[in-house]
């Protein structure tokens, strides 16, 4: 407990899956709580579940790709609250599944407005606050193909490539302000992304007993699986760690 007491906290795409849980693990341990998505039910609901619990938590609408409401909702959150401390880049969307050459320049502008610039506009405009807080912790949800090529997708491998190493070079720009980036990668986590990709393949289950046998631990994770390695970053705990690369997948990579 109160292992980021008092700390604000903004997590973008948190209505559901990683952004849902790390709110969720974020209020128990004492942060206040910006709730930020494009879709509002889940978000609301999600504020109203978290302050039922005794935790505080407000929703706001929220389109990464767009720097002028990323602007505002960064300002409101900074009013509503008198600082921001934490920022979890975690909105993303899985875009195109096909070859590069059959990739159009709409399917890949599309998805790099949301997982690539939505980081750029989001860091742009939490940095401010940041550095007025004196200190900071920035935590960008790569992937492991952010790290490792898996001949699908294109758009989005590109994508969490960049996440990391905006990460890093960002890592650089601001330790001396006191204020940490670093990237996380998850392996196959059971969220509704993953779970409509499943869905997509025809079998679900089929899907997922092959997506389990993927990982060495021999099943996929679980959101919370990730929302505990961003409480790590959020936290004081890690105050040595900038620049690095948190990994949870099961052990995916290690093969």
């Amino acid at each position: 407990m109160n292992r980021v007491k008092d700390k604000v906290a903004v997590i973008t795409g948190a209505s559901l899956g990683i952004g849902r849980a790390a709110a969720i693990r974020l209020a128990e341990e004492g942060a206040h709580v910006a709730i930020t998505d494009v879709l509002e039910i889940p978000g609301n609901e999600l504020a109203i579940e978290i302050q039922k619990a005794g935790g505080d938590a407000d929703f706001w609408h929220l389109d990464v790709s767009r720097e002028a409401q990323v602007e505002h909702v960064m300002s409101e959150i900074g009013a509503r609250w008198g600082k921001i401390d934490i920022l979890v880049n975690n909105a993303g969307i899985s875009g195109a599944n096909k070859p590069t050459d059959q990739v159009t320049e709409q399917e890949w502008d599309s998805l790099m407005a949301v997982n690539v610039k939505g980081v750029f506009f989001c860091t742009k405009h939490a940095i401010p606050f940041l550095r007025k807080a004196g200190s900071g912790s920035i935590i960008n949800i790569s992937s492991i193909y952010g790290m490792i090529g898996a001949g699908d997708a294109p758009p989005y491998h590109a994508s969490k490539g960049a996440v990391r190493e905006m990460s890093k070079n960002d890592a650089v720009l601001y330790a001396k302000e006191k204020i940490r980036v670093n990237s996380l990668h998850p392996g196959f986590i059971w969220t509704p992304m993953v779970e409509n990709f499943a869905k997509a393949g025809g079998d679900a289950d089929a899907v997922r007993n092959a997506l389990n046998a993927l990982h060495p631990l021999g099943h996929i994770g679980e959101a919370d699986d990730i929302a505990w390695g961003i409480v790590y970053l959020a936290s004081d705990e890690s105050k040595f760690v900038t620049g690095s690369e948190l990994v949870i997948d099961g052990g995916y990579t290690a093969r």
